[in-house]
């Protein structure tokens, strides 16, 4: 059975109020991520709060904004629209459609979480007693997903040899 992402949260339904709409895309991000947290391999999945940025928790700044400079990092809507994807992606891991590897990102090694069909990925870090959420995002580029792809069948290919 194919996976059905959660629906967006589009801007336009906020009628041009950022405002209303920042707090709407944080709530479910509250929810999801603070209030209770998902599962994956049967570890709970925790946020990263500190150092804040803007009185935000960094995970929830990290899924929202982009940029390379992080102190100037710029609220995407692309990535707020999908604020519900990254719960879902992890507590449906399991499902044939989420594409799984490990990769190493300077000393750690992060489990990535990949949806083609709809271009969004999953960073979580293991840390023993749980996993850490580092971030998630929408592969904007074919270029990207592409080199995502690679990599993965890399993997398995290794895993498998």
């Amino acid at each position: 059975m194919s996976l059905v992402f959660p629906e967006l949260i589009p801007f336009s339904d906020f009628g041009g109020d950022f405002t209303s709409y920042f707090e709407a895309v944080y709530l479910v991000f509250h929810n999801d991520f603070i209030k209770t947290q998902p599962n994956y391999e049967g570890l709970k999945v925790a946020v990263r709060k500190y150092p804040e940025v803007d009185g935000m928790h960094r995970t929830f700044y990290h899924i929202t904004h982009e940029g390379e400079d992080e102190a100037n990092r710029q609220p995407d809507f692309r990535r707020m629209e999908r604020i519900r994807f990254p719960k879902f992606v992890i507590e449906n891991f399991e499902h044939e459609e989420i594409l799984i590897w490990k990769n190493v990102r300077g000393k750690d090694e992060r489990i990535v979480l990949f949806n083609e069909t709809e271009n969004y990925i999953v960073i979580l870090t293991d840390r023993g007693e749980y996993y850490m959420f580092i971030t998630a995002y929408y592969i904007e580029t074919e270029h990207r997903k592409r080199k995502l792809l690679k990599e993965y069948e890399a993997y398995i290919k290794a895993k498998t040899a």
